[in-house]
């Protein structure tokens, strides 16, 4: 069966630019980014590593992923909410990660706030899904077209730091929503943005 059956796009289909030819990028883009994600351990992820990214492009922290994954105890909120400062420690002498203190505190901060969300709200999807657009924007002619922050980005910024939250403003927010699904930012020509449209209208809400 060929990738364009699998809902994947083919090798010479056209992509967003900004992903590049880099295999790993292009993967990122075709499989990952766009597609809904209602899984609060992979939400937390997603937040933590769009922290560690301000500043940063996003290719450097793909290839750090698996580096984060194994020195954040595979983002479990329960696990890191319990880190010492002799984690600290271990994850500012860590070359997998990006070692950056401000940003691994965060992450160490963050982690007991989301599970009090958990607690307050059911689940960490559940609150952050509240934040999709009611309405979703057209689909971009070019990446000028796309905006880097809007209201409901902003919103969740805000809300998240009012409970707390650090390292997330209303860019990173906005990067957070279209990466795992909020809205569908692929480019009108881009051979993915079809299959993302498909799987939003497919995904169950959670509430």
């Amino acid at each position: 069966m060929s990738d364009t059956a699998l809902g994947h796009p083919a090798s010479d289909a056209t992509r967003c630019p900004w992903c590049g030819d880099d295999p790993l990028y292009t993967a990122y883009h075709d499989n990952e980014w766009g597609r809904p994600v209602g899984d609060d351990r992979a939400l937390f992820e997603k937040i933590c590593l769009e922290g560690f990214q301000a500043g940063l492009s996003w290719i450097t922290i793909l290839r750090k992923r698996e580096g984060f994954r194994a020195a954040f105890a595979n983002f479990d909120m329960a696990r890191i909410a319990r880190f010492t400062e002799e984690d600290v420690a271990r994850l500012l002498a860590d070359p997998a990660i990006i070692r950056h203190q401000g940003k691994i505190r965060a992450v160490i901060n963050n982690a007991p706030i989301a599970l009090r969300i958990i607690e307050e709200k059911g689940s960490l999807a559940a609150h952050l899904w509240g934040f999709e657009p009611d309405k979703q924007p057209p689909a971009p002619a070019t990446l000028s077209d796309v905006p880097t922050e809007t209201a409901e980005s902003a919103m969740l910024a805000k809300d998240l730091r009012k409970r707390g939250w650090r390292f997330f403003g209303p860019t990173t927010a906005y990067a957070f929503m279209q990466s795992m699904g909020f809205v569908n930012d692929h480019l009108a020509d881009c051979a993915t943005r079809a299959a993302c449209e498909e799987a939003r209208t497919k995904f169950e809400r959670p509430v």
